[in-house]
């Protein structure tokens, strides 16, 4: 079995349950391909560790049967530009903070281990966003998992970004920006504009104002078999767009479009957890102490 794994940080706390993860590794002769990033991370921490292979980014990646996030939400999303069109299941080990996709606690590393190499677990496909672009952006990794926005940048004014759905003309939003998010991204930037929370396996796009400066501008869900492009205008020519935690300032000549990725994300999930238990538990949906 062949196994690759990501990361950059981690708690103090989370050391002796990382440890034990490779030495599992090793007991089982697992071959384990790790980020370079995570890499030199482990060596900082003097983790004792053994590895077949170092990978750099996407370009090098090499395919594996499973892929291991160590880390928060945001090393989930890193992990899946790594993987990309090869669609390697991921396992998120939360040692981060919230760990909305990332459900797994260190503490249940081995018994994660031990359903995986039973087989005693299910993949849930997790749709992506594609931007594309009369220019390159993103460095030529152009898809994510939560969500595009488009932002103002280096001005207190307002931007107009014009919207059409498969070419027909939506609205101009006069706002700070826009967002386009997945429904895996409705429980993060998206939620926070008002958006609604939508189940991972809807087949939608939400379209979120940032702080419109119209009060009849709502969110509004879309089929993700649409293509939503934009035109943007403001004071300044310069405006901020996003994909996921990478950013890129690009002017108003630059032509943009979004729409879903002919690819996913695989999410491994054990028994015990569904989406409605940690919307719950992560962010106290529905919280009552009339329900308990």
């Amino acid at each position: 079995m062949k196994i690759a794994i990501h990361g950059r940080s981690f708690r103090a706390e989370a050391e002796p349950f990382i440890q034990k993860m490779f030495d599992t590794f090793e007991q089982f002769g697992i071959e384990v391909t790790c980020s370079k990033i995570f890499f030199d991370f482990i060596n900082q921490e003097q983790l004792k560790i053994r590895i077949s292979n170092i990978y750099h980014n996407h370009s090098d990646f090499p395919i594996t049967d499973f892929f291991i996030s160590v880390g928060g939400d945001g090393t989930i999303l890193e992990s899946v530009t790594h993987i990309g069109k090869y669609e390697v299941p991921i396992l998120g080990i939360n040692a981060g903070r919230l760990g909305f996709l990332a459900t797994t606690s260190p503490a249940d590393i081995q018994n994660a281990l031990q359903n995986l190499f039973k087989g005693y677990y299910s993949v849930e496909k997790r749709i992506l966003i594609k931007v594309e672009a009369s220019s390159e952006l993103f460095e030529g990794v152009n898809f994510g998992l939560n969500e595009f926005t488009i932002t103002k940048r280096d001005t207190s004014s307002m931007i107009v970004v014009k919207t059409f759905i498969n070419g027909e003309y939506l609205n101009s939003y006069w706002a700070d920006g826009l967002i386009v998010s997945t429904p895996t991204g409705s429980t993060g930037y998206s939620l926070s504009c008002g958006g609604p929370v939508v189940l991972p396996q809807s087949n939608n796009f939400i379209v979120a104002p940032i702080s419109p400066h119209n009060l009849n501008v709502r969110p509004m869900i879309v089929s993700d078999d649409s293509i939503i492009s934009f035109e943007v205008e403001g004071r300044s020519n310069n405006f901020l767009v996003s994909l996921d935690s990478r950013w890129q300032i690009i002017d108003a000549s630059v032509q943009l479009a979004v729409k879903k990725q002919d690819f996913v994300a695989k999410l491994i999930k054990f028994n015990a957890e569904n989406f409605l238990d940690t919307l719950r538990k992560k962010l106290n949906w529905g919280l009552d102490v009339r329900n308990y």
